[in-house]
């Protein structure tokens, strides 16, 4: 019956840890960053549309990476289905017209990196002065799919991020300044609740509690690092290779987990600890906005909406947490509930930095 209720306690605070998380993530948390990104350019000239969709084959799901890597080897049925794609996939209007879809081709990498370029022409009534575009290529490569475009006008560039819950924009082309929109504020969103090892992260690192002071500053010190590498890396100012930074990142969820298992309290000062690894985790969320090499008005706006969308679903998040948390430490199993999700987190980090290394040696 005692051995029965001790076990009890840890169990149930392990099902609202994960209550807590996972209908956030919408997928299990051993699972590290799942997202695709397509990176496209729509240059307007004229009545005339040209539409490029640059992606790396190694982030596709297994059957569309077949599929295009057929195509790329001059298999004619498979770059005819990746054309028929391509034309279901991307919808372009100019002001309120349909602009008409014409040449579609598949152009490979020459620089052996397994990258390939979709481009398509499409043909509008006029010269437009507004273009309504919709993406659907989530339901090619899967949810976790996004695009970051870049559209370029005959004196503006403007820039928009598609989204499974946010297929369409609308965009004023060549209007004095570009019309802001949400689309990189979800983006943002998206980047947090699909980082499962950033979730992860917070976890460790806020699982022994403290005060709320205490709380306070880990997640001030985290929020301050990530927002200015995040600032640095995307403006260019500072760059690490995205394979390395994803090591770290994973080695930062082990390190923490570590050191709840060696200390018997959290040290005070762990916002240290919180502001260093921050400063890593900044780079990894840069990744997400850098590629698209923006104009320095785009590129704010986009840094202010992606950046804003971060903290939005890291503060949702860390709520939500929280009061699990809090009624933890007014567990007397509390230590061994700590000690348990530990040893799980320090594995998962541990495997993930392997393989990511392993990656970056082979790279």
């Amino acid at each position: 019956m005692g051995s029965a209720r001790t076990l009890k306690g840890p169990w149930t605070a392990t099902i609202l840890l994960l209550v807590c998380v996972l209908p956030l993530t919408h997928a299990p948390v051993v699972l590290a960053h799942t997202t695709s990104t397509g990176l496209a350019t729509l240059t307007v000239t004229g009545a005339t549309l040209t539409y490029r969709l640059t992606l790396m084959l190694s982030e596709l799901p297994d059957a569309p990476a077949q599929l295009f890597t057929a195509a790329v080897l001059g298999d004619a049925s498979s770059a005819e289905r990746v054309a028929v794609l391509l034309h279901q996939s991307i919808h372009v209007s100019a002001d309120d017209h349909p602009c008409r879809a014409g040449r579609a081709s598949l152009q490979s990498s020459r620089l052996g990196d397994a990258r390939l370029t979709l481009a398509l022409t499409l043909h509008c009534p006029g010269a437009p002065t507004q273009l309504s575009i919709r993406d659907d290529w989530c339901d090619v490569f899967g949810e976790h799919y996004r695009t970051l475009a870049r559209i370029e006008g005959a004196s503006r560039v403007h820039q928009a991020a598609f989204l499974p819950d946010a297929r369409e924009a609308t965009i004023a082309v060549d209007t004095e300044r570009a019309r802001y929109d949400l689309s990189f504020f979800w983006l943002g969103v998206e980047h947090i609740l699909t980082g499962y090892d950033h979730l992860l992260f917070l976890i460790a690192i806020l699982l022994r509690g403290g005060t709320f002071l205490t709380l306070t500053k880990i997640v001030t010190a985290f929020t301050l690092a990530h927002s200015c590498t995040l600032a640095l890396a995307v403006l260019g100012l500072v760059t690490l290779p995205d394979r390395l930074v994803e090591s770290i990142i994973a080695a930062s969820i082990a390190w923490v987990a570590l050191e709840n298992l060696a200390r018997h309290r959290a040290p005070s000062q762990r916002w240290v600890v919180s502001f260093l690894f921050g400063l890593v985790h900044g780079f990894g969320f840069a990744s997400a906005l850098r590629p698209l090499a923006l104009p320095s008005w785009n590129l704010a706006m986009a840094l202010v909406g992606f950046n804003l969308g971060v903290e939005v679903a890291q503060s949702v998040i860390i709520a939500a947490l929280l009061p699990v948390l809090t009624w933890l430490s007014h567990c007397a199993w509390q230590p061994r509930f700590v000690r348990t999700t530990s040893v799980l987190l320090a594995i998962i980090g541990i495997v993930w930095c392997v393989q990511r290394l392993l990656g970056v040696l082979g790279a």
